[in-house]
């Protein structure tokens, strides 16, 4: 399994208030709003996503996107991370999982 993309994820409990934020200080609208749930800013060769009403993890994380979901959880697994069950959104499939250190990696593939 080799990693695709990377990105930050902030957890908000205030979106479109993260938003109207965020933007102020890129300088740049988002390139993608889901409604209440999900934001992202693509800029730079970079991504800032902000996470709302259905997030997958409360505190920060860094949203891992794979090719092969299933096979990435179990290597997680099997390299000590504390991984959570599968759930399926309207755009991806994803789990968290917890490395030793406490820090969250939430492994995502979309649907197709």
């Amino acid at each position: 399994m080799t990693a695709e993309r990377i990105a930050p994820v902030v957890p908000t409990d205030d979106l479109a208030g993260a938003v109207e934020r965020w933007s102020a200080l890129l300088g740049v609208a988002p390139t993608f709003v889901d409604g209440d749930r999900w934001a992202q800013f693509d800029l730079a060769g970079g991504r800032l996503a902000l996470s709302g009403a259905d997030r997958a993890h409360d505190g920060p994380a860094v949203l891992v996107k794979v090719p092969n979901l299933d096979e990435a959880r179990t290597r997680a697994q099997a390299l000590g991370f504390q991984v959570g069950d599968i759930s399926t959104g309207p755009h991806e499939r994803r789990c968290v999982a917890i490395g030793p250190d406490g820090y969250a990696a939430i492994l995502h593939s979309p649907l197709s």
